[in-house]
């Protein structure tokens, strides 16, 4: 163990009050409290390597209360990151490396994006089940490859968010004895003393949900934070929460234990008073004086020396079992060309009998899982109806940590926080399921998804009204329109077994996007027209005989077959249309404009759209001309036939609107 200074906590407390300042903007409090806790872990438990922030073997330190951020900023700079002090003068600022908060492969050291409070819990928690999953995988009796702790900075805000509570619980349920949460208990949030709203006893809810809970009752003390560290890696079989008793603000008379000492500036005089408060050697901001340096640097040195120990351990490990090269390859590589191959014979199996695209995805599923070995993921708890099952896999759990499959119980949020987790611990690729219309409870983790660029997938079943006799609390409307304009994502709704396919198989290529597989549960024919080109984002399914068509109309998933429909009755009509299957508006948006001319040429202005949800997003391709047949009202409770026909979702419909275009 490292015998820490207080000068060193106190480096970490004065550079983070005065990034702070100096942006005028900012959280100080909690770096101010909490700098006992992140230096004596850094320092003294935690395994990582400044040089190589990716080192496999690291452990993952996760700042759910993302506000802190000057503080694990200051952490990586102190310990020698790539993260420099002119950057920690920059922070919040244009181009720098310090975002007001962390951001993931932005800056170094950084293992996710948290801001939202109790993000950073679910996906930790997601990281430890990697752990868990990928030491199944790959280590041995004697040999380890897969061997990490997940640690997790958490306030008071976390411990209200609900997706703590779906986090929290199935973390004890699944028993992620490696997982150690530090909740930092100051009892201030901004509106003032948690009292106000939050008063029950934390302690005993993670009891409840079969943690191991630990208390420090002062903050300040490292010897007792450090105690509490080592008590809670002996506990192998359920997770840690470590209750940590802190003052924000520690240090300024005027703010400590108050509201204001958590999000603006301390100020100039009150920064210097902290200064004198800690006896600190320089009046002037960003100053730490050699000696410290020299002593983050001796500890640094150490962990480097053990990580390169533990890369011996890995390179022989590799050299004992060489057939595992392959398969570690396989899970952390980024060459997929065999899965373009493993698709290729996909599309080529295309049924006849007419399908429901969530049974036709079930189906590639299956297919999918035999070559993609590190696929991992589950539903909240609609599995069955959903496809999402891997057959032949088994769940993953405390006593079967090698399965594929995940029961996420009724966790909606969580779940997509945590298959954000799984992403970023790295190796697996994460699929989650359920009902659409409860993509709203998905909403706030996909679009952290999205902003790190995290291609996780999400299979979202029973699409439209066509859910029927649910009714409008489970008929999707708004869904499609709100997720399209969410950026950094593709949206697959499928019309057909091989639009389908292609949805997974972007899904799978997709590097750096979230793909959503949005499908029916009712039946839907194979269309004669559906090609690889769905690829593409939209398509011409079904052309006119005419070189420049009589008009245009455009359709997804289950209504695509409405619109082949009405082109058939328009054509004994003498109207010659075009149909444009567009089973992902976001993908067809980033095409060439010479490509989008070709689906869509601008000299036919006569368009259609035909869509059963929100008509918002659909204006923009059929222009002030064109027309959109949709549903910007709720649903109703009847069987589906009857719910389309109420709608206008019919061929008949599609036929007499097209024809009133002007």
């Amino acid at each position: 163990m490292n015998k820490l200074t207080n000068e060193m906590v106190n480096a970490v407390r004065l550079l983070s009050i005065d990034q702070v300042q100096a942006a005028n903007s900012g959280h100080p409090g909690a770096p101010m409290g909490a700098a006992p806790i992140t230096t004596e872990l850094w320092a003294n438990h935690m395994v990582f390597n400044p040089n190589n922030p990716d080192f496999l073997r690291r452990d993952r330190f996760v700042l759910s209360a993302g506000h802190a951020s000057a503080m694990l900023y200051s952490l990586l700079h102190l310990f020698g990151y790539d993260l420099s002090l002119e950057e920690l003068k920059k922070f919040r600022q244009y181009g720098s490396k310090t975002p007001g908060h962390p951001e993931y492969k932005h800056t170094p050291g950084v293992e996710c994006t948290t801001g939202p409070l109790g993000a950073g819990f679910a996906m930790a928690v997601g990281m430890a089940m990697s752990e868990r999953h990928l030491a199944s995988v790959f280590n041995k009796d004697d040999a380890t490859l897969i061997d990490n702790y997940t640690y997790v900075y958490a306030g008071d805000g976390c411990m209200m968010e609900s997706i703590n509570t779906e986090a929290a619980s199935i973390a004890g349920t699944m028993g992620l004895g490696k997982l150690i949460v530090f909740y930092d208990s100051n009892n201030i949030t901004i509106e003032g003393n948690t009292d106000l709203a939050f008063t029950e006893d934390v302690s005993k809810r993670y009891d409840a949900y079969d943690w191991q809970v630990l208390k420090v009752e002062d903050g300040n003390d490292t010897n007792a934070i450090g105690k509490a560290i080592e008590e809670a890696k002996k506990e192998t079989s359920k997770p840690t929460l470590i209750i940590i008793k802190t003052f924000i603000g520690f240090g300024c008379e005027e703010r400590q234990n108050t509201a204001k000492a958590h999000g603006e500036p301390l100020g100039a005089d009150n920064v210097k008073k902290v200064r004198q408060f800690f006896k600190w050697s320089s009046e002037e901001p960003f100053i730490i004086p050699q000696n410290i340096y020299d002593d983050y640097k001796k500890i640094a040195d150490e962990k480097i020396q053990k990580c390169d120990e533990l890369q011996k351990e890995i390179d022989d490990y590799f050299k004992k079992y060489p057939e595992m090269k392959t398969l570690y390859d396989k899970y952390f590589g980024d060459n997929n060309s065999d899965y373009v191959e493993e698709f290729e014979k996909l599309y080529a199996t295309k049924p006849e009998k007419a399908m429901a695209t969530r049974a036709t995805s079930g189906d590639i599923l299956q297919k999918v899982k035999d070559f993609v070995p590190n696929l991992i993921g589950g539903s909240a708890d609609l599995a069955p109806s959903n496809k999402s099952v891997m057959e032949g896999e088994s769940y993953f759990s405390k006593t079967t940590p090698n399965g594929r499959n995940i029961h996420y119980g009724v966790r909606e949020l969580a779940m997509t926080g945590i298959s954000n987790g799984i992403f970023c611990y790295g190796g697996l690729r994460a699929y989650l399921a359920t009902f659409f219309v409860f993509s709203d409870y998905t909403k706030p983790m996909l679009r952290l998804s999205c902003l790190m660029k995290a291609p996780i997938i999400c299979i979202f079943t029973h699409d439209s009204i066509g859910v029927g006799e649910d009714g409008a609390t489970h008929q999707p409307i708004e869904q499609l329109t709100a997720l399209r304009a969410t950026p950094n994502i593709n949206v697959f709704r499928p019309a057909d077994y091989t639009e389908t396919v292609a949805a997974w198989e972007t899904a799978i290529l997709s590097k750096t996007t979230p793909t959503l597989l949005v499908l029916t549960r009712q039946n839907l024919p194979q269309q004669k027209g559906s090609s690889i080109e769905a690829l593409n984002g939209g398509y011409i399914i079904s052309n006119s005989e005419k070189l420049v068509p009589d008009g245009i109309i455009i359709a997804t998933g289950s209504e695509v077959e409405l619109a082949i429909e009405a082109q058939k009755e328009l054509k004994q009509e003498g109207i010659d249309v075009r149909i444009v299957s567009m089973p992902c508006t976001n993908i067809f948006d980033k095409q060439p404009d010479e490509y989008k001319e070709k689906i869509l040429p601008k000299d036919v202005t006569k368009r259609l759209a035909v869509e059963a949800g929100a008509t918002d997003g659909w204006w923009k391709y059929v222009g002030l001309n064109g027309d959109v047949i949709g549903i910007d009202e709720f649903g109703i409770s009847a069987p589906a036939k009857e719910v389309f026909k109420h709608f206008g979702i019919t061929t008949e419909n599609v036929v007499n609107r097209f024809k009133n275009l002007k």
